[in-house]
């Protein structure tokens, strides 16, 4: 097997799995397979926002971005809004990944949606690099990578002579 080959396989099952986590991701918020009822961000919000740093206290607030999120708990249309933008992101992510299919886009969506979630935890208790941060740089690599286009939908649709005549057109 050449190199290119190991490459092809490796970035597309990298892409198979980090979708597979978004997917079940959003199904488990949507089908509630917690067991803890509907999906509310605003238990997030208001009481997982405080932040962690090595020493601090489980009550100690040290995240400078807390009274934000805190303040978009309190606005039920915010957290409405929010609750469907998590749930839809996830799953929409988790299958364009999956398939092959947007995956710059759907990646770049990735690393803004990680982005966030990493910034309103603000837990660096255990150091900087904690799960949010990692399916970030997962998810950057994907789409800097076209990631969709090691067998993928993305690699179909740019055979095209439509595509190849647009480069705008590239997924």
């Amino acid at each position: 097997m050449n190199e290119q080959t190991k490459f092809d396989k490796g970035m597309g099952l990298l892409r198979i799995v980090l979708g597979a986590g978004f997917l079940y991701a959003g199904l488990e918020k949507v089908l509630q397979l917690g067991g803890s009822g509907p999906f509310n961000a605003g238990g997030f919000l208001k009481g997982a926002t405080g932040g962690a740093i090595p020493g601090s206290t489980a009550t100690q607030i040290v995240n400078p971005t807390h009274g934000f999120w805190v303040s978009l708990a309190a606005n039920t249309d915010a957290v409405s809004a929010i609750n469907f933008l998590v749930q839809f992101g996830e799953l929409a992510i988790g299958v364009a990944l999956i398939l092959g299919f947007a995956t710059r886009f759907a990646g770049i969506c990735a690393v803004a949606m990680m982005a966030l979630f990493y910034v309103a935890n603000w837990s660096f208790a255990t150091g900087p690099f904690n799960e949010q941060f990692m399916y970030g740089v997962i998810a950057a690599v994907v789409a800097y990578t076209g990631a969709g286009e090691h067998y993928g939908i993305d690699e179909l649709v740019e055979r095209f002579a439509f595509v190849r005549q647009h480069p705008r057109l590239r997924l």
